[in-house]
């Protein structure tokens, strides 16, 4: 009988102990992890093409963010924000402000969780105008609290979960591969927003909507940037109306677009908007950001919790803003992105079943369809091509509702030794399983 490795053995003790609606998206184990290295519980060396799903885009354990983590530990591990004041939570909330700022004066908040940050923005969006209804999108990920829950739109993840939360609406998300057909980008955003408009009229009374929700570039629903003119058209209509418009920027946000936001790339401002995953570099920090008269809408105790910003979160976020500024990571998320779309849309050429590859900075998708149609998911093949890679030492991720989209959330501080390395074995794996 053959010895189960130490990665099987690991991945064995999970089966008996963990619950199975914690999700397994990789087989893959880890015993060290550096920069876009992983080592897994054999010894073996993995490319990381998944970041902790986005989470890690200044890299595994980068040094100055550990070493803070460490200093900040030895002082004080919590007091809760609420009870004793501390530094590093305003040192944060300065620092976010001078890099995200909303309007001429904006106020931050900080959680743990992207989930966390969702549901306090609608809070304070409700609050700010006196109305309960929310609008969403399909395609969108919001994170798996109840709320959360409500606004994210794949309904696997909701199986028996119900009721959800009420008063909440969705539109679809104006996907130019999916649904524009035979139109110009142009015209198909032209009809979206006929369709955002006619919304008041057969969706939801919209006197009674307090805000309207979208990540600019989708995650789980597979990395579908929205079309500048429509997040334009969106700002004016909830300008009309008295909306509040919500960025979900938790994937997206520091410097996977090669930019600290990617609202900052449109030039569309939100009255607010949502962050997590790589601010702190692996460690549960979030914030909410906000004009400062919208912030300021919500009553004293009704947003926040127990371990609103940890001080050794706060570190690790200050740290790792810090790092990122003095490697000049927004640049860096423009390079990787431009080799990795180069090289896929090359692919692209010899591989009809690779439909689209889209994306903005290094925050890149590649979707497979059967027949050259986008509503003829292929996720069969993106099953073979995640496993094939894990077998050859890549770590990869799925997206979409179909699970036909190959996601790329390299860390940003990824080697183009290693960025070539890791892109090889991803277009070995996709031409073995369409049989090119």
């Amino acid at each position: 009988m053959e010895e189960l490795t130490r990665s099987d053995q690991l991945l064995n003790r999970r089966k008996e102990v963990i619950a199975n609606g914690v999700g397994v998206f990789n087989t893959a184990t880890v015993q060290d992890a550096k920069g876009a290295i992983i080592i897994d519980a054999d010894g073996r060396e993995l490319i990381d093409f998944a970041g902790g799903i986005g989470v890690v885009n200044a890299g595994h354990c980068p040094e100055p963010v550990v070493a803070a983590i460490r200093e900040q530990a030895g002082k004080f591990l919590h007091t809760s924000f609420n009870v004793v004041t501390y530094e590093p939570y305003i040192e944060l909330c300065e620092e976010l402000i001078k890099i995200l700022p909303h309007g001429n004066k904006t106020k931050a908040m900080l959680v743990s969780t992207g989930a966390e940050a969702v549901e306090n923005a609608i809070k304070i969006a409700r609050q700010a105008t006196k109305r309960p209804a929310i609008i969403c999108y399909t395609g969108a990920y919001h994170g798996r609290t109840m709320m959360a829950m409500s606004l994210t739109s794949k309904v696997s993840y909701k199986y028996n979960c119900g009721p959800f939360a009420p008063e909440v609406y969705r539109l679809p998300f104006p996907n130019i591969y999916r649904y524009r057909g035979a139109r110009d980008e142009a015209t198909f955003v032209k009809d979206e927003l006929k369709r955002l408009r006619e919304s008041a009229l057969n969706l939801v009374d919209i006197n009674s909507v307090a805000a309207i929700i979208l990540e600019p570039i989708q995650g789980e629903g597979g990395f579908n940037p929205i079309p500048q003119k429509y997040l334009e058209g969106l700002r004016a209509f909830c300008d009309d109306h008295g909306i509040m418009l919500i960025m979900d920027e938790v994937q997206s946000g520091f410097c996977r677009t090669g930019h600290w936001a990617s609202w900052q790339h449109y030039g569309v401002q939100p009255d607010l908007s949502t962050y997590a995953k790589s601010m702190g570099s692996g460690l549960p920090i979030a914030a909410v950001l906000g004009r400062a008269e919208v912030m300021d809408a919500a009553a004293a105790g009704s947003i926040g919790g127990t371990y609103i910003g940890s001080p050794v979160c706060c570190a690790a976020a200050l740290a790792t803003i810090k790092y990122m500024k003095e490697v000049d990571l927004n640049q860096r998320a423009k390079e990787v992105g431009a080799t990795i779309m180069s090289r896929l849309k090359n692919l692209m050429q010899v591989c009809p079943e690779i439909g689209d590859v889209r994306g903005i900075g290094a925050m890149i998708g590649v979707e497979f369809v059967l027949n050259g149609d986008p509503r003829q998911p292929h996720a069969e093949i993106c099953a073979k091509i995640v496993k094939g890679c894990a077998e050859n030492g890549l770590i990869m991720l799925s997206a979409g509702t179909h699970k036909n989209i190959i996601r790329i959330l390299s860390p940003l501080v990824i080697t183009q030794e290693q960025l070539d390395k890791g892109l090889s074995i991803l277009e070995n794996e996709i031409k073995k399983a369409s049989n090119r």
